[in-house]
């Protein structure tokens, strides 16, 4: 089929490269000319594992390509998804969908044949309907286009992965002709036995808010019991493998940690909360309004972590920080809590250091306060602490001997509990991790 994907961010990217793969003729759009030249020659603006040699086997091929002009994408392709940005708007709450509005009026006027739109981004419910209605006033085809909402399920730094290979395909579709089309695009991937959700269009927008609300909640639950633990001198870790064999709780997603971050759980559980206490779910609203305050604690939580371990406040101390993406496997750095603790460290006096595989450039933008290091070795020479604070393998495999010698005192406080804390130990540091006990 010919399809366009109209945003080209961490969603759009691997989203193009994706429909590319399974044999799809694909246009990407974005109004960012120099993204969409590098696009072309093949590069990549974001990281994501398997993302660059998607791209380049697929520009070489003609099979994907991009451009800034939607015309040529209305004329090219009978089925569009819109990946574009959905932020949080002014109020702090709900959704800005001004970008999907935004991108329907100017691509309608080239709407002229019977096609698709296949919405990705997170939105408020409600939005199919008045994205339909819209284009059916202002496209020359009329109600010859058809408004489909199939949410995004990705985890960054997972998302070629799971562009390929969902876990499942949710869409909300306004008629059997419609579903008909979902059914051709994603033809490869059922074929694969991959599960498809046919539903309305309003429960599909629900379906996003919330499974991103529950992954939220399940976070800031679990750290919520590692502050239980650290002052019970339990171990969340084996805490959470115990609970985590009952299968109505399960093990996945259940790491404390210093939060969740990223452009979805925060943003998605805060319009998740604002949608229920509009639709008068007053209790509901209150449960999620309190995973998300638990969250908002994490940076606070553990600087009084760190400064416990230290004996002393952090003014003045040598720190490095090991991690500025929100997770491991990508450079998105949006409201990532890693940064949200080496920013608060900082605001406290401590001199720090933040390094990460592949994020500085990215986090450099964001807190340009902050000093950066692309070495491992570098960020940790004369520091009297170190802090890990996203779990890039980098950091689990790292050799706790020869880090010893180059820095000013040996003790690390791990806030994902990724180190092999008696490694560390044997090698002469004072290890503490989040949630377990304080053991020398």
């Amino acid at each position: 089929m010919r399809v366009s994907v109209i945003g080209l961010g961490h969603l759009g990217i691997p989203h193009a490269a994706g429909m590319a793969e399974i044999g799809h003729d694909v246009i990407g759009v974005d109004i960012d000319q120099v993204k969409v030249d590098r696009l072309n020659a093949g590069e990549w603006p974001i990281y994501e594992a398997g993302l660059p040699e998607l791209l380049a086997a697929h520009t070489r091929s003609g099979r994907l390509r991009f451009t800034t002009n939607l015309a040529e994408a209305a004329d090219f392709a009978d089925v569009h998804f819109l990946a574009v940005g959905t932020p949080i708007d002014a109020d702090g709450r709900s959704y800005d969908t001004g970008q999907i509005f935004g991108v329907a009026r100017a691509l309608a006027p080239y709407l002229t044949r019977p096609c698709v739109i296949m919405g990705k981004s997170t939105v408020t419910v409600g939005t199919t309907r008045d994205l339909a209605a819209l284009l059916a006033r202002l496209a020359p085809v009329g109600d010859g286009v058809e408004v489909v909402w199939n949410p995004e399920f990705l985890r960054e730094g997972h998302a070629v992965e799971d562009t390929l290979r969902p876990d499942r395909i949710v869409v909300g579709v306004p008629s059997a002709h419609a579903e008909d089309v979902v059914r051709e695009v994603y033809a490869p991937m059922l074929r694969e036995r991959i599960p498809l959700f046919v539903t309305d269009p309003a429960t599909a927008e629900l379906i996003k808010g919330a499974a991103n609300a529950y992954l939220g909640m399940k976070v800031s639950f679990i750290n919520g019991v590692a502050d239980m633990c650290e002052a019970a001198g339990a171990d969340v870790v084996e805490l959470t493998e115990a609970i985590g064999l009952d299968p109505r709780i399960g093990r996945g997603g259940l790491h404390a940690g210093p939060g969740y971050g990223g452009g979805c759980l925060p943003k998605d559980v805060r319009a998740f909360t604002a949608s229920a206490r509009a639709l008068g779910a007053v209790e509901a609203a209150a449960l999620l309004r309190a995973a998300e305050q638990v969250n908002e604690s994490r940076p606070a939580a553990a600087v009084a972590l760190i400064e416990d371990m230290l004996g002393r406040a952090v003014e003045g101390v040598r720190i490095a920080v090991w991690g500025a993406s929100f997770k491991a496997g990508t450079d998105d750095v949006r409201e990532s809590p890693a940064l949200a603790v080496a920013a608060l460290l900082h605001r406290r006096g401590a001199q720090v250091t933040v390094h990460d595989p592949h994020a500085v450039r990215t986090a450099l933008a964001r807190h340009p306060e902050l000093d950066y290091t692309e070495g491992l070795d570098e960020s940790a020479r004369g520091a009297e602490l170190i802090v890990v604070a996203t779990e890039w393998p980098e950091f689990r495999a790292a050799d706790p001997k020869a880090l010893g010698r180059v820095v000013a005192a040996p003790v690390v406080v791990d806030l994902r509990n990724v180190l092999c804390a008696d490694a560390w130990r044997v090698a002469g540091w004072r290890v503490r991790q989040l949630g377990r006990p304080a053991l020398t």
